[in-house]
């Protein structure tokens, strides 16, 4: 059964909630009955064994977590004889017998059922008198792992919430990452691990995503290793606030067989539920544009009292939007270059990329990203790539271990032109990437190399065929008599330090009444020019160009009475992603417009003058 029947076939409890439920509450029972049913039938064929084990080591006096555990294989157990369909036989006590097999779960297992409040959702079931119906419904159901695999099931979860925020008008981004996005994440990540990746090499490696959601990264990030390397083991851990999605997440690996005891649920931000831990890989989607208002004190406290000891050292973004503490907080998880070192890739909106003037906290993140030579590459996603916003997003490459020839180097990507239509849009998402756009980025980065898009044009400035793209080593194509080639950058390659600027405080002297200049009477300013606040102005310089020539050639020509205010400079930096890949389109001639006006008239008057025959 693939995704789209199976989410259609749960959704269809929908209609038996109707009336009893609100639209926006069908996710409280479909949510839990989904994951009580999958474990339902992961623990089925080992039932037999876990009660007779059970039995034995209770009657022995033993604590029989260990040995059942050992059973199931799976992390997680059941000790009663009952599951969902043998439920159906009493249809009288289903309430008391449901509760029963709720409390016979292992720890793990039941705490899932918790977070979601599923004893509430049980009682209004059975007031309602729908707590038959809907076990009978799942109960008919088979969610077997042979049957329906761990993907396919993540992409009925993600179809589930989706549908189940769009109703209750919440948002579903809030919950997980379009699954294209996690494979090119995934993708950048692994490329440069030929010794992980490489097939019979027994490696074991850590991933972590502070913001879990459902656990889509994670369960992508194992996909994609397992594919390229079986014996390759990859454990996993993360942190996630909302109660459900951590429920999801949690019982997704329970049923991997991953420790459920590395996905804590708590805010990152206030409470690491990690602290002190180093990962070899990390992937995170942190929500944009939400203020962290609420954890401000910790935060802040934090930055005071710990400094680079702690997470939050280099400087703090505005209250508005605490997605760069994320970065910083992945930034403290890597595991330090001697002991092999970290790379990780996080999802950004444009802010990060430039909020900000020297010397405020976003520049400061950044210029500690790159004066430490951490940040690999950015990609710009294209638009309309996600569940609940429009807005451009850009994939950030963070690495402590660049390979020789990226040092002191970042790339940028455009990817943004690399998008197809979706069939049916779902709610903002309405283009997704292909495979095949996936593997070109993967290739631009794998490479390390710059390219362009050329697009040839015939005389009349039409496209020729498909724009192409070429590398560096690549030939370029031919235009035709006439024509030309329009060449757009896609990937383009930077010194760090082409990021950085100066800003400097350009002074001009206080004049009196008579236009004398106004000296200082005291201390160390005696003497000395008084600056006039009101022709106060600043420059940025660049990093790689020298202060005084460039005060010299830009600002003594206009003002010769102008001097710097050294005590007042500041580095900052800022990564104008999209100034980097514009390209100048020059306007046609006033001949050429004039001309087209002429013709566009005349076969106008010509269609005028047929009409009136």
């Amino acid at each position: 059964m693939n995704s789209q029947a199976l989410s259609s076939f749960l959704w269809s409890v929908a209609d038996l909630l109707r009336g009893d439920y609100k639209q926006s509450e069908y996710g409280r029972v479909i949510l839990p009955f989904t994951i009580l049913r999958r474990l339902d039938c992961v623990l089925a064929a080992t039932k037999p064994a876990v009660l007779a084990e059970h039995a034995a080591r209770t009657q022995a006096g033993l604590n029989p977590e260990p040995f059942l555990l050992r059973k199931t294989g799976v992390g997680f157990f059941n000790t009663s004889a009952l599951d969902l369909p043998t439920l159906l036989g009493d249809q009288d006590h289903i309430r008391q017998n449901l509760y029963a097999y709720l409390q016979d779960f292992s720890p793990s297992a039941r705490d899932i059922f918790e977070r979601f409040d599923f004893h509430a959702q049980v009682e209004r079931l059975a007031k309602a008198d729908l707590l038959y119906l809907v076990t009978e419904k799942f109960a008919r159901i088979d969610l077997h792992p042979d049957t329906v695999d761990n993907a396919t099931m993540g992409s009925v979860f993600e179809e589930l919430i989706r549908k189940f925020a769009e109703i209750s008008n919440e948002t579903a981004g809030e919950h997980f990452t379009p699954r294209e996005v996690i494979r090119l994440m995934v993708n950048l990540l692994f490329i440069e691990d030929s010794e992980v990746l490489a097939p019979g090499r027994a490696v074991v490696r850590t991933v972590y995503d502070p913001t879990a959601g459902t656990g889509g990264m994670l369960s992508v990030a194992a996909e994609h290793l397992t594919a390229h390397n079986p014996q390759a083991r990859l454990t996993m851990f993360g942190q996630e606030l909302n109660d459900e999605s951590y429920a999801i997440c949690k019982a997704d690996m329970l049923i991997k067989g991953q420790d459920v005891g590395n996905i804590v649920c708590g805010n990152t931000l206030s409470d690491d539920g990690h602290a002190g831990r180093h990962f070899d890989y990390m992937l995170s989607n942190p929500p944009f544009g939400v203020e962290w208002k609420k954890v401000e004190r910790q935060v802040r406290q934090e930055h005071e009292l710990k400094g680079f000891d702690g997470r939050f050292g280099p400087g703090l973004p505005r209250v508005s939007d605490g997605s760069m503490l994320f970065l910083l907080h992945l930034v403290s998880k890597m595991r330090p270059a001697v002991e092999g070192g970290s790379r990780f890739g996080i999802v950004l909106n444009g802010s990060p990329l430039f909020t900000g003037g020297a010397g405020s906290g976003e520049s400061e993140i950044r210029r500690y990203l790159l004066e430490n030579d951490l940040l690999e590459a950015i990609v710009g996603l294209p638009t309309d790539m996600f569940y609940n916003t429009g807005i451009a997003t850009y994939v950030w490459i963070v690495s402590n271990r660049k390979p020789e020839d990226r040092r002191g180097f970042v790339q940028l990507i455009d990817a943004s032109g690399f998008w197809q239509k979706m069939r049916k849009s779902l709610g903002s998402k309405r283009r997704e990437m292909s495979e095949a756009h996936i593997a070109t980025v993967t290739r631009l980065f794998g490479d390390f190399t710059e390219a362009e898009q050329v697009t040839v044009l015939d005389a009349q400035g039409q496209p020729v065929g498909e724009p192409r793209l070429v590398t560096g080593t690549d030939t370029a194509p031919l235009p035709p008599e006439g024509g030309r080639l329009k060449r757009v950058p896609i990937a383009r390659i930077f010194r760090n330090e082409d990021f950085g600027y100066t800003t400097l405080t350009v002074e001009r002297p206080l004049r009196d009444a008579a236009g004398a200049v106004v000296l200082g009477q005291k201390g160390k300013q005696k003497g000395k020019p008084q600056p006039d606040s009101a022709l106060r102005d600043t420059e940025n310089v660049p990093l790689c160009e020298d202060i005084a020539t460039y005060f010299a050639r830009e600002v003594l020509p206009h003002a010769p009475d102008a001097w710097i205010d050294a005590e007042k400079s500041k580095v900052g930096y800022e990564i104008a992603f999209n100034r980097h890949f514009y390209v100048f389109e020059p306007p046609r001639s006033l001949h050429a417009i004039d001309e087209e006006l002429k013709a566009v008239s005349a076969n106008i008057m010509r269609m005028l003058g047929e009409l009136a025959e």
